[in-house]
């Protein structure tokens, strides 16, 4: 079962307007992106945050891409610095996540793009971040 295979919570954290940004891809891609927001992720097991995004290699279609950081993705981390991560330095982690996804795409995808953030790539991005 999909990120996106359920009715999704209500997002929060939409902003105000969108803002189309850029990435430049390591496959020479460019890739066009917007955040929509940010809810609550259970998956029966294991909770925490999915960052919404539309993605874009062209502008012809927009996808969604769901950037997913399961708590316990994070408590290594969090239990050697002393402190929580916030819900902004999650979404920094996620956005770090989904270039990362980017880079590691042969094509631009043709569905919708699914991203969990696994524990190591969780401390990589924190620290990269320097929290």
């Amino acid at each position: 079962m999909g990120l996106f295979s359920k009715k999704p919570a209500p997002l929060h954290g939409v902003p105000a307007a969108r803002r189309v940004k850029r990435y430049a891809a390591d496959s020479g891609y460019v890739y066009e992106y917007f955040y929509e927001g940010y809810r609550l992720w259970c998956d029966g097991e294991s909770r925490g945050l999915e960052f919404e995004f539309r993605v874009s290699a062209g502008r012809e279609q927009w996808l969604p891409a769901a950037v997913v950081i399961a708590d316990d993705a994070l408590e290594a981390w969090q239990a050697a610095h002393g402190f929580a991560l916030t819900s902004t330095e999650r979404y920094a982690i996620a956005k770090l996540a989904l270039f990362q996804t980017f880079d590691g795409l042969a094509a631009p995808p043709e569905r919708a793009v699914e991203v969990r953030v696994s524990t190591a790539d969780a401390e990589a991005f924190a620290d990269r971040l320097d929290l």
